[in-house]
């Protein structure tokens, strides 16, 4: 048997507004995506994911949603998206889209609608609107925080002017969540997947996938003042992870299942733990979820090993594949977090060393390309991007800046528009020399696609290698496990991760140990190698190093 496409797939995250412009706005789009896709298929990946193209305000650059059945004219057209899904296939590449299910925009016209009716009626009942707290009325209805900082909840104020309910938000004000105990709702998502898969495109992603479900009634959670919206730390909550939500993917689960060439549910799911993540990709649920904690495990041995094991055991529980996940438009690069990492692999202060993190960064990717299960890379990390930490002030289009006030990090800095070529912004991003949306650095120059060809010892080079690679000695581990292939770990010195995924393809990466020496022939690695004593004996790996061997 043949394992389904996304078991094994790598997948790459296109932030559409920073990919490339095609029509010289300053903001990437449809256009720019489909001039580039040399590129994707050069690097070697299996299906792009693109972020939000729907009809939008960009009060969150396009989560919040006002018409999820077109495509914002920001972007392009409903025309050169079907384009676009041709040319991918055309290439023998598939395309993953957002499914923003939690949340509406403030101006779709349900919510327009429900502003504009009285309370108790029909329009209001299709989202969370409550009578505040106190004789007047005057606090939340509960002690729900947001994710982008403060309470989840907004006031109204009613059609007459005076203060009235308010309504439920778990990011930002202009993103009101839907009552998924509705049965609008549920009949209107239907339609809505229905008419992507309908359109041909081959898996939805589903975003804030634990926060549809609700608890009924809607009780505090219990939390702390200041406290921040930490799901991956909480126990239960009536407001994220409710066991009802999986009664909602397993309907979308019968519906993907209805169409033809394995159509991928793919799951944004940060849990507190691999056994609720594993939940959310038991049989007849989500095909797959991203390991999004991956994101947080310092650049430690001990620690990358621990989570690793934990996730592939409580996938296999289930029959599941995990998608791995090392960056996204919704957290620091890894280039960054890796080179902020002090002594010990713990993130530290002061400014980001980006040797050690482009260092540390290569080493990641071959650790991660080398696990059981499919990878999802973040659009610039093919190229050694870490973010961009100067950003002036009146630059900044993050909610987050004007909600938290500071007390959370803005997410502009990794979503800083991609560099292609020329040696000044904005490097072929945009026609001519206009500015992109956010501003990209001068020293950028030595980053940019054009200037990695042909240099053998790029980043750019070794993704392009490594994806090479990895597409042979997956197709040769086989098997239809829990992601393609078994995973052995091989005893290995304090301070090294080593693992052999069968047929002898090992992989050995060295964290924080003096350099070890290699066993086998080297196939690829992501750094230069030491020489080994006497001379001819075997190479030596040296610290923030990987390497793929075999016999």
């Amino acid at each position: 048997m043949t394992p389904p496409w996304w078991r094994t797939a790598v997948t790459y995250q296109v932030y559409l507004r920073s990919f490339a412009d095609g029509d010289g706005d300053g903001v990437g789009d449809l256009a720019g995506l489909r001039a580039r896709l040399d590129h994707l298929q050069r690097l070697g990946v299996d299906a792009l994911w693109i972020t939000p193209w729907y009809r939008s305000p960009m009060h969150d650059g396009g989560y919040d949603v006002a018409d999820h059945c077109d495509i914002d004219p920001l972007f392009g057209t409903l025309d050169q998206a079907r384009a676009l899904l041709a040319e991918l296939h055309e290439r023998g590449l598939r395309l993953v889209i957002d499914v923003v299910a939690n949340h509406t925009s403030s101006e779709h016209p349900w919510f327009r609608a429900a502003v504009a009716a009285p309370p108790g009626s029909p329009e209001r009942a299709r989202y969370h609107l409550r009578d505040g707290a106190g004789p007047d009325g005057d606090r939340p209805p509960n002690d729900w925080i947001s994710a982008f900082g403060g309470s989840a909840w907004t006031r109204l104020k009613e059609p007459d002017g005076r203060p009235g309910q308010w309504y439920l938000h778990l990011f930002a004000p202009e993103q009101p969540d839907l009552n998924w105990d509705h049965p609008d709702v549920h009949a209107a998502y239907e339609k809505i997947l229905r008419f992507w898969l309908d359109l041909g495109v081959d898996g939805l992603r589903v975003d804030a996938a634990p926060g549809l479900a609700k608890l009924p009634g809607l009780p505090d959670h219990g939390f702390a003042p200041g406290e921040k919206f930490a799901p991956m730390q909480w126990g239960p909550s009536p407001l994220w992870d409710v066991d009802a939500v999986h009664d909602i993917y397993r309907t979308w689960r019968a519906i993907a299942d209805e169409y033809p060439g394995d159509r991928l549910l793919v799951g944004e799911v940060p849990v507190n733990g691999s056994e609720r993540l594993a939940r959310y990709v038991r049989p007849g649920e989500l095909h797959t979820v991203f390991d999004l904690e991956l994101i947080e495990v310092p650049w430690r041995a001990t620690a990358l090993r621990r989570h690793v094991g934990e996730v592939l055991a409580a996938m296999d529980r289930v029959g599941a594949a995990v998608t791995w996940v090392l960056s996204s438009h919704d957290a620091p690069r890894h280039v960054t977090r890796y080179g902020r990492a002090v002594a010990g692999g713990g993130p530290g202060p002061g400014p980001t060393d980006l040797e050690l993190g482009v260092r540390r960064a290569r080493a990641a990717l071959l650790l991660e390309l080398a696990l059981p299960g499919g990878a999802c890379l973040y659009q610039g990390e093919e190229l050694g991007l870490g973010d961009v930490e100067d950003l002036p002030a009146e630059a900044l289009r993050d909610p987050i800046r004007w909600r938290a006030g500071g007390t959370l990090p803005v997410r502009d800095g990794c979503r800083v528009p991609l560099p292609w070529s020329g040696t000044a912004p904005p490097f072929g991003f945009s026609t001519g020399s206009v500015r992109p949306w956010l501003p990209q650095p001068a020293a950028w120059a030595g980053r940019t696609v054009a200037a990695q060809e042909g240099d053998p010892s790029s980043v750019l080079s070794l993704y392009r290698a490594a994806l090479a690679l990895r597409r042979r000695l997956v197709a040769a581990v086989g098997g239809v496990g829990g992601a393609g292939g078994e995973l052995e770990w091989l005893p290995a010195p304090q301070g090294v991760v080593a693992f052999e995924r069968g047929g002898g393809w090992r992989c050995v990466v060295n964290v924080d140990a003096d350099p070890v020496p290699l066993t086998g022939r080297v196939l690829l690695a992501s750094g230069p190698l030491d020489e080994g004593e006497p001379l001819g004996s075997a190479p030596l790996l040296p610290r923030d190093t990987a390497a793929w061997t075999s016999p």
